[in-house]
């Protein structure tokens, strides 16, 4: 898989930690915050795929034949997923503990999971894949804390929206490659 391709796989993962991350500098903006929800978010995005990456080795073997397809549907149910939860409504805190920042981590880099699975299955190299899903999730995560007190709820649920579409499109693009080429 190319390094450009990659680097939007990032990006799309990156989208919900910088949704969470823009709604987290909206209600307790501070730049100590920021860094820290950036080396959360991060460090989980970088560590999911690894973990997803050696599941799928694991199971390689039995799915070759349908890789292109578990691939695509892993990528258009996380993309249709983020496209969804950008609609629901959610209640901010006034304040952010370690705990608040360890469980958005989590539930963001959930999806880093399953890409993890299907880049075992398309055999790419997981230590450079994970490490720049990990930077552009630090890096967004950082910037959408910093941003949020400045944007407002306007541009989270656009992130979301824009992050499930570009999965959803690389789920596409993988698909044609291993069905027509």
């Amino acid at each position: 898989m190319e390094v450009i391709t990659i680097f939007f796989i990032a990006l799309s993962l990156a989208m919900d930690a910088f949704a969470v991350s823009i709604a987290n500098g909206i209600t307790c903006f501070s730049k100590k915050n920021a860094l820290k929800q950036g080396v959360y978010f991060g460090s989980f995005q970088f560590l999911m795929p690894l973990l997803g990456w050696f599941l799928g080795i694991s199971i390689k073997n039995y799915i070759e034949a349908i890789d292109h397809w578990i691939a695509f549907g892993l990528l258009a149910l996380i993309g249709g997923g983020m496209i969804i939860d950008s609609f629901k409504k959610e209640e901010h805190k006034s304040a952010l503990t370690n705990k608040d920042f360890l469980l958005q981590a989590i539930a963001t880099s959930i999806d880093a999971l399953a890409v993890g699975v299907s880049f075992a299955i398309l055999d790419v190299h997981i230590i450079e894949a994970s490490a720049i899903i990990g930077m552009v999730a630090f890096f967004l995560s950082y910037i959408g804390g910093i941003l949020g007190k400045n944007l407002g709820q306007f541009l989270e649920k656009k992130a979301s929206i824009a992050g499930g579409l570009v999965l959803i499109a690389v789920g596409i693009k993988i698909l044609l490659e291993h069905t027509f080429f």
